[in-house]
């Protein structure tokens, strides 16, 4: 018991080390197995003994500062990988003390100094490459001294050298601005995760994409023959590219409230992002009056046709709606923590939600987006704009928009999903479906709440932790609801409830007898 102690300690403190905030580190972190704690792999061969953490994966995090000590007390790893995150400091010597060692993967940090003797033994595999400033042999420090001062000398006449060409292009692009967004030249390469910016307020377009002439995107729709949609935009049609690809073609109406700077907007922010749970563009049109947006084509339509029948085929079962909140959610996530400054959606709602042919879920429609400006900021202040019913309250009281703004239309959301009730119903006694939900849930009546078209087929813990997390999504209050990092890691546990549920049923099935589970009223936890 004692060891398990150290063990614990010792997370806890690399977790404080490095700020793992977004890693759900909560209870053991090695049983049960299906809930293993991210980043941690364990192993328990021998049943009398505890599992036991061999593997520690906290590569691509975001960590800074130096190697934590605390490592050294995980005394039975095996792999450590601290690959491709910001640590810097010397490569400490307690490495080579922890015997079980035999993967070190450092690569892509900035340390610097010497590696010790004593890493460089047979048997463990290091690696290092990408650090720059690190020595593996003694000459290092030597060479660098020799070549320290020439080095600054070149690096001044370098710096003196930009400047003066920065200047002259500054002077030459104000005296020649583009004139349309067919002028506006690409960078060299397509930005990575952390280079996505769409700072400006009024975006500008560039894109390596394709623009389409008016005349081809009448050619790809058939002359807009079949009409798969149609919003406050205009209308939506499918269309054909390539003679094979299939794709969508938003018709911006001249007459629509969202307008010229919605499209730019649009067309900027998803040339810059790229997400599997994010819808993709293939190309624009930019012509005249004639404006377009071609996205790659989503077949099963949006989430909200799914839910209210109007797709046809069989109701959308609970553990697929769950699978397509946490991609949804996964999408958001990357907007929030994945792009540098963050970029706010603003109009989540299940219309919004696009399911492909093998109902994977993407985010559509960023008219609304935007970004933050660079410096931390939690919150911009902004005209307001978004859904009825799916705005949240304080931003629409306030005018400052920030990512839990997000959070609150993902929680409306959610409730849909759960009880495939309207966001909005006069009807109700409680109109607006938080209301209403947190009404019921006061009263205890917890049946009432969930969609009876699921017939009871769920694990009653998967819906009720959903249930909760809706709750805490749309809490009045933005600092007391949780990030988009949060919600995807609770969706995952509930995802996991369910699929338990269904792996014992199937086992159930395959032996002698059927037996058939269903779920009353007193299953359900207590509301509390």
């Amino acid at each position: 018991m004692l060891l398990i102690a150290k063990v614990m300690v010792a997370i806890k403190d690399i977790e404080a080390a490095y700020g793992l905030s977004r890693i759900k580190w909560q209870g053991d972190p090695c049983v049960p197995h299906m809930y293993a704690w991210d980043g941690l792999n364990c192993s328990n061969t021998d049943i009398s003994t505890p599992p036991r953490i061999t593997s520690l994966n906290l590569s691509s995090s975001g960590l800074t500062g130096t190697i934590a000590p605390a490592i050294q007390n995980l005394t039975q790893l095996q792999k450590l990988d601290l690959s491709n995150n910001n640590l810097n400091g010397v490569v400490p010597e307690f490495l080579a003390q922890m015997k079980s060692l035999t993967i070190i993967n450092l690569r892509g940090n900035d340390l610097n100094g010497h590696i010790p003797q004593a890493l460089q033994r047979n048997g463990l595999e290091l690696l290092v490459e990408g650090n720059p400033r690190l020595c593996i042999s003694g000459s290092c420090t030597k060479d660098y001294s020799k070549k320290k001062f020439p080095l600054i000398i070149v690096a001044s006449v370098a710096s003196v050298a930009i400047m003066i060409v920065v200047l002259i292009l500054v002077f030459v692009l104000k005296k020649k601005k583009p004139s349309s967004l067919e002028d506006i030249q690409l960078p060299p390469s397509t930005p990575t995760v952390n280079d996505t910016n769409v700072t400006s307020s009024e975006p500008s377009i560039e894109t390596k994409k394709r623009r389409f002439t008016y005349s081809e995107v009448m050619k790809m729709t058939n002359n807009f023959q079949t009409v798969v949609g149609e919003g406050g935009f205009g209308v939506v049609c499918h269309g054909t590219l390539n003679t094979s690809e299939q794709v969508a073609v938003k018709l911006l109406s001249q007459s629509s409230s969202q307008g010229y700077k919605h499209f730019k907007a649009e067309v900027d922010l998803l040339l810059r992002v790229h997400h599997t749970n994010l819808v993709s563009l293939v190309g624009y049109c930019d012509e005249g009056d004639h404006l377009a947006l071609i996205y790659e084509f989503m077949p099963n339509g949006d989430l909200r046709q799914h839910l209210s029948g109007k797709r046809g085929g069989s109701i959308i079962k609970w553990g697929s709606r769950l699978q397509i909140a946490l991609e949804a959610a996964l999408g958001l996530e990357y907007l929030h923590f994945g792009c540098t400054p963050p970029i706010v959606h603003r109009d989540i709602k299940t219309t919004n939600i696009l399911l492909d042919q093998q109902l994977k879920a993407k985010l559509a429609d960023f008219g609304l987006s935007r970004s933050f400006p660079v410096g931390g900021e939690t919150h911009v202040s902004t005209v307001v704009a978004g859904t009825p019913g799916y705005l949240d309250p304080e931003y629409y009281r306030t005018s400052r928009l920030g990512e839990k703004s997000d959070v609150y239309s993902f929680g409306i959301v959610l409730l849909e999903m759960i009880t495939n009730q309207p966001v909005i119903d006069q009807s109700r006694e409680r109109s607006h479906i938080a209301q209403w939900v947190g009404f019921e849930l006061n009263r205890g009546d917890i049946t009432s709440i969930i969609d009876p078209n699921l017939h009871r087929d769920y694990e009653s813990r998967s819906v009720w932790r959903a249930l909760e997390l809706a709750m805490s999504c749309v809490n009045p209050s933005s600092v007391n609801r949780p990030n988009m990092s949060q919600v995807a890691n609770e969706l995952k546990e509930c995802l996991a409830f369910e699929k338990c549920r269904r792996n014992m049923n199937m086992d159930s099935q395959s032996s002698s007898s059927e037996v058939s589970i269903s779920f009353d009223t007193g299953m359900f936890p207590r509301a509390r």
